[in-house]
């Protein structure tokens, strides 16, 4: 695509291309992190940019390179303001650049947001079957009812179809009873049940997916779990350190999530050290981490949220963008230059 200009692939075609590809996502995002965790890749720092009237309000850049059998590169630039969600709008926004590897140029613009969302989701789902080793959760429970815990729902309902059985808990009660009533209408016998609070959950829910906008730390026990109970905390902020402490953790990549005063850079901090992290799921997928230590409670995934995964679907949607005609071609983007 380096000599055919730049594609720009809009919301609409992103949507429509990764409708009903959830397992195609999920095998895209484990490609990723096992490239990732051979030592083929490339993760600079996420830069921040933060703005002096707001701690809420934040625009990231993610710059990556995306080596192995894939040879991209490429940055996701993506704004979350929450404010949005009372103006009728999406609280994140994003575009994606690709570019080829071999001259760098860049080949490809997409609307960046919904990939977000379902690598996101495809990591969350990804890393809850081979944490509880493909064993289906009796029952599932979504703290935060926004679009990135949907994603989570239709992604693990692609890894486990037959699940039937969730719990739901949003600060605004509405916001969860459309989470659930949406997610009803598209899995018939779906048994739904609108939590009173945050602990009445987790006490009920054997996989419990974290996807608030918190950002302080608010849960201070997970004792009350289910013994098998597994935590996705996608969300990175929302357990207190001695509850990062008192459980097994596994994360996408240390250096990345230990920062940004996430809950494990908080433990790290408490603790003076990185050593209660147990691995990383490129390494799970790859079979070199340890095993989890009898009687170290609950397994917690935090995923930082890496710019290669991003790359990897975006990849897979330029793909299929390109098999069935979607999409603009852009062929005068790029100036002729001076040798032209």
């Amino acid at each position: 695509m380096a000599d055919d200009g730049i594609l720009m692939v809009g919301g609409a075609d992103v949507a429509a291309l990764l409708e009903g590809r959830e397992l195609e996502v999920v095998e895209a995002v484990g490609e990723a992190y096992k490239t990732h965790a051979q030592g083929e890749t490339s993760l600079p720092h996420s830069s921040f940019l933060r703005f002096p009237d707001s701690d809420r309000d934040r625009i990231i850049a993610l710059p990556a390179y995306l080596g192995g059998d894939f040879q991209l590169a490429g940055i996701k630039w993506i704004a979350s303001v929450p404010g949005n969600l009372e103006r009728g709008l999406e609280r994140a926004s994003a575009v994606i650049i690709l570019n080829e590897r071999a001259t760098g140029r860049p080949k490809a613009i997409l609307e960046g947001s919904l990939i977000s969302a379902r690598r996101t989701a495809a990591s969350a789902a990804l890393a809850a079957r081979e944490l509880r080793a493909g064993e289906e959760p009796a029952s599932i429970g979504f703290i935060g009812c926004g679009p990135i815990n949907f994603q989570v729902a239709q992604h693990l309902l692609a890894v486990w179809p037959e699940a039937r059985n969730f719990q739901f808990f949003d600060l605004d009660r509405q916001r969860a009873q459309s989470f659930a009533d949406r997610l009803g209408a598209q899995y018939e016998g779906a048994r739904l049940h609108l939590a009173d609070s945050a602990d009445a959950l987790l006490a009920a829910s054997h996989l419990v997916s974290f996807g608030t906008t918190a950002i302080k730390p608010h849960v201070t026990d997970l004792s009350i779990c289910p013994a098998d109970a597994t935590i996705l905390h996608v969300s990175l902020r929302d357990l207190e350190p001695q509850v990062i402490l008192d459980n097994d953790n596994v994360v996408d990549d240390l250096g990345h999530v230990c920062r940004a005063q996430t809950s494990i850079h908080l433990a790290a901090e408490l603790r003076g050290d990185q050593d209660f992290v147990r691995g990383s799921i490129g390494e799970i997928l790859l079979g070199t981490a340890p095993a989890k230590p009898t009687g170290a409670g609950l397994t917690i995934f935090s995923p930082f949220g890496l710019g290669i995964l991003d790359l990897a679907v975006a990849e897979l949607v330029c793909r299929r963008a390109i098999e069935h005609g979607k999409g603009t071609r852009f062929a005068d983007f790029l100036p002729l230059g001076w040798q032209a």
